[in-house]
């Protein structure tokens, strides 16, 4: 915790940025038959409920279990997509599978970059053993070498999501912030301190940059200037399109929206963390938006008795009061 005796100078808490319009891109959970089989028809149907609920999708992240699928399913997710997006913004992750002590693999990258880009997506780089294994000033040489296959995303991944994550150093975002083809990234410490600095460095440095909240704990960061790609969001995309509305419009609704949105957080994305694909399958099951509550088989589990609690927060969902 922060020293409570830290002088007013040295606190880094922006200031709020009320009636701000956020960015919001969500992170679309790739669902899954009981047999293994991905649910492509589900899979369908939830990227087009978020593009009309305003939110920009964006697929193939970690809760499409990035690391966990293949380059066919990559494909596929992108083709299915592209139609439903139909030329607007979407995302997708460009992951490169390693080991730890492996080489940065630049040509692996730009494959993958490329086959998002010939899809009509803006690619978000995802870290790899390779990638965050290098001393820091060639880890920005590297994102420079990337900005040279066209515009995409950074992501900084805490390890709490996967081993081959890594917050980087100030002084490496400052240098990513210098990549002209970086046009934002993702910020997933789970730690407000941290984002606040990285938005006050922005602010400073390149005001065009987005900084994309990943904190699935603390979504109010918008209030301070972050926008977001969220894990969390997928779970209700429709109402977090109501919450950004608020916010953007100055209704006081914003805070019960944030705190509903903030309590099924909590729950979803408490350790071990990766087992929130199986909390949003489980919420979206009991949404009736998916047919099946099973995930990929590689992935963790939520115990069942979680159902009872996620079923109690749906009631409570806008959506599904009574008038």
């Amino acid at each position: 915790m922060r020293d409570p005796a830290a002088t007013a100078a040295s606190w880094p808490q922006p200031p709020l940025r009320l009636r701000r319009r956020v960015q919001g891109i969500s992170a679309i959970l790739l669902p899954f038959h009981s047999h293994c089989a991905v649910d492509w028809e589900g899979f369908a149907a939830h990227v087009r409920r978020t593009v009309n609920a305003g939110l920009a999708p964006a697929v193939n992240m970690d809760t499409g279990f990035a690391h966990l699928i293949d380059d066919a399913t990559r494909i596929r997710a992108l083709d299915i997509t592209r139609a439903e997006c139909a030329g607007g913004l979407y995302a997708a992750g460009a992951f490169v599978g390693d080991e730890p002590g492996a080489p940065f693999n630049p040509g692996a990258y730009a494959r993958q970059m490329e086959i998002i880009q010939r899809h009509g997506g803006t690619p978000v780089i995802f870290q790899s053993h390779g990638l965050t294994g290098q001393a820091d000033d060639a880890i920005v040489a590297a994102y420079t070498q990337l900005g040279a296959v066209g515009p995409f995303i950074g992501f900084e991944l805490g390890t709490m999501f996967a081993p081959f994550g890594k917050i980087y150093p100030l002084d490496v975002y400052r240098g990513l912030m210098g990549v002209p083809a970086c046009i934002g990234a993702k910020h997933s410490s789970l730690c407000r301190e941290m984002e606040w600095l990285r938005l006050a460095l922005r602010d400073a440095t390149r005001p065009d940059f987005r900084v994309y909240t990943g904190n699935d704990l603390a979504i109010d960061m918008i209030m301070y200037g972050s926008d977001y790609l969220l894990g969390l969001s997928t779970f209700a995309p429709d109402v977090f399109a109501m919450r950004d509305a608020a916010w953007a419009a100055g209704d006081p609704a914003f805070y019960e929206l944030n705190d509903l949105l903030q309590y099924l957080g909590f729950l979803a994305f408490r350790p071990p963390v990766p087992a929130y694909k199986h909390s949003a399958a489980m919420f979206l099951k009991l949404r009736g938006w998916l047919a099946c509550d099973d995930t990929h088989p590689g992935s963790p589990r939520r115990p069942d008795s979680d159902r009872e609690i996620l079923a109690d927060i749906v009631k409570r969902l806008p959506t599904n009061r009574s008038p």
